[in-house]
């Protein structure tokens, strides 16, 4: 009889295991679904009824030179006015000379660009201390946020600030995706894990579960930050973009929405090798998993073991053969999101692998892609737990 049941409870959990996660993958990708459709109708009434808003542009700046070419390039066209702040957070590489400059040309074109210096930075979190320091000198009415890395589209203000302009809306989440500027697989995977990162957070947004975003595509409302507390009072995190969208829908008085149209993406360089890129991401997961806010911490570990469960269990089948729903269940679901991101972000992802066009070539690329994301994943999450600790640009 206790064999029996035994049996009984291990014939739950693993077909539970992959019914559990598809039907996971389901909801939020019905979630995504319904975002697309609440942002399809915001951009219709944008355009019916055009709001002049007063956006300032927050950028922190740590040693750029090298990378941030396009953004200044691309700040200088957009289509509707903002005022940009960039925080100069103690740079020796040349990036004072280039903001300097970039700030002289803005005003020659009635732009109103400021470039905060500083000399010392004493916050547990540098970048989350840069920040406050540049919303405290802005004066816009939504404060817009990107990274010394990204290029932006023309019409990115005008995109971001429509969609936080909604009734009840505290702030927005946008697309980040990689530049295609490598090849190999290496490249392309980055590419992969970005889309599919944003399908996680704007399905989740859909659910009503906001608990992230990137901080290099986002808009919030002044005046949701400061019913929150302002940026100071942002709980400590590895994140700290995530938990501020946290914060912000954990109050229950303004809701989080996602950009699900291409037409806010914003474009980051990709990572020139693998231990740069394991830190980044090592970084977003323990972000998730030690969350301080509890239902996005509930949330990010419910997924990421329900992955690393389903991969750990492949070792075990030439012993346990009944162990096959588990990672069945995540190959489905890797199979979901690929076909998402393609559906919404086609035009994002590359079209060649290695240099070479054919098509037989990309589909095994991508094949590829969809099989290592769940066993990368389940990686990070075991350095996580190990509490590995990551860095950002150095001891920065």
């Amino acid at each position: 009889m206790i064999q029996g049941r035994f049996l009984g409870i291990f014939d739950i959990i693993r077909c539970g295991h992959g019914i559990f996660f598809v039907a996971l993958q389901t909801m939020l990708m019905f979630g995504f679904f319904m975002e697309w459709l609440r942002d399809k109708k915001a951009a219709t009434a944008a355009e019916k009824n055009p709001h002049d808003a007063k956006v300032s542009i927050i950028i922190p700046i740590h040693n750029e030179k090298d990378r941030m070419e396009g953004l200044l390039r691309t700040l200088l066209v957009q289509s509707c006015p903002a005022q940009i702040i960039f925080i100069d957070d103690r740079s020796t590489d040349g990036s004072s000379a280039m903001l300097a400059h970039f700030a002289a040309n803005a005003g020659m074109r009635g732009i109103d660009c400021r470039v905060i210096t500083l000399k010392e930075n004493p916050g547990s979190n540098r970048k989350q201390f840069a920040l406050s320091r540049g919303i405290s000198e802005s004066s816009g009415d939504y404060l817009l946020f990107t990274d010394g890395d990204c290029e932006i589209p023309p019409g990115w203000v005008k995109s971001m600030s429509n969609r936080i302009q909604q009734k009840g809306v505290g702030a927005v989440i946008g697309p980040v995706f990689k530049k295609k500027q490598g090849k190999g697989f290496f490249y392309l995977y980055q590419c992969y894990d970005h889309a599919v990162r944003y399908n996680y957070l704007a399905g989740a947004i859909g659910l009503g579960a906001a608990g992230g975003g990137f901080g290099n595509n986002l808009i919030i409302s002044r005046e949701a930050l400061d019913a929150a507390g302002g940026y100071d009072a942002i709980p400590p995190s590895p994140t700290e973009d995530a938990a501020l969208i946290s914060q912000i829908r954990s109050m229950g008085k303004y809701s989080v929405r996602a950009a699900a149209h291409p037409d806010a993406a914003v474009e980051t360089a990709e990572e020139k090798s693998w231990s740069a890129f394991i830190n980044q991401t090592l970084r977003w997961n323990n972000g998730g998993i030690y969350s301080p806010e509890t239902l996005t911490r509930f949330n990010y570990n419910l997924l990421m073991l329900v992955i690393s469960t389903g991969i750990l269990a492949i070792p075990f089948l030439p012993f346990f053969p009944e162990l096959w729903p588990m990672p069945a269940g995540v190959l489905i679901v890797m199979i979901e999101n690929t076909i998402a991101v393609f559906a919404l972000f086609r035009k994002k992802m590359p079209r060649s692998v290695s240099g070479a066009p054919g098509r037989i070539r990309l589909i095994f690329g991508y094949f590829l892609t969809l099989l290592f994301m769940p066993c990368y994943l389940t990686l990070m999450t075991l350095m996580g737990y190990a509490h590995i600790k990551t860095k950002w640009k150095g001891n920065y």
